[in-house]
């Protein structure tokens, strides 16, 4: 079951999305949120499995907001949902976690089908978006932070731990263990299984 919520500043544009997946059978719409703020206290309370969220929102923007998902929660999927298609604004979403993208002027069908991709881990991006100048801005862009859990997975990555014994020591599940080496090998611009250790052993993250 795919546990949905929804930011968005327009409620009538919640109120299409929900007439259309009420009567899905594999998503239930767990809440919804106006503004960034009120998308963080339902992710918190309601731990949905996929955020679909605007950009542009009172309080908290919807970029910031999917970093802070991420970065406690990283096995949610966040799905940007919004009019705005400059490579800027996509790669900014990209970067705080977002596993995809998607205008505001495609069908309400086209948003079903983005949920259920980026529910099963796939990246989706809107048929209007060029990716291509997306992958070619990615390269160029210096990479990017991690975050202290991250550093802290990474020290014991270069320590030759499997993810079952990082997620023991550090009482988190290993499926969360996994979602963070996703994110650190994308952060990082890495690829390949051993990338990750590569990395961590040349970095010396080893104590």
């Amino acid at each position: 079951m795919i546990r949905l919520a929804i930011a968005e500043d327009h409620q009538s544009l919640i109120d299409g999305i929900k007439l259309l997946l009420e009567y899905e059978d594999g998503i239930s719409i767990v809440g919804t949120a106006n503004d960034g703020q009120a998308l963080l206290d339902i992710v918190g309370k309601k731990r949905p499995n996929v955020v679909l969220t605007d950009i542009r929102m009172p309080k908290t923007d919807g970029i910031e907001a999917t970093r802070l998902i991420k970065n406690q929660y990283p096995e949610i999927y966040v799905l940007a949902f919004t009019m705005f298609d400059q490579l800027e604004a996509i790669q900014q979403m990209m970067d705080a976690g977002a596993s995809g993208y998607i205008l505001k002027n495609s069908s309400l069908e086209e948003v079903h089908q983005a949920i259920l991709a980026v529910a099963k881990g796939k990246t989706y991006f809107d048929a209007n978006i060029n990716t291509n100048a997306l992958n070619s801005e990615s390269s160029n862009k210096t990479k990017g932070v991690l975050t202290k859990r991250q550093i802290e997975i990474l020290e014991l990555i270069a320590q030759g731990k499997t993810s079952r014994e990082i997620a023991d020591q550090l009482f988190i599940g290993t499926h969360t263990v996994d979602t963070h080496r996703k994110n650190m090998a994308r952060i990082l611009g890495l690829q390949g299984k051993g990338e990750l250790m590569r990395y961590a052993l040349e970095k010396k993250y080893r104590f």
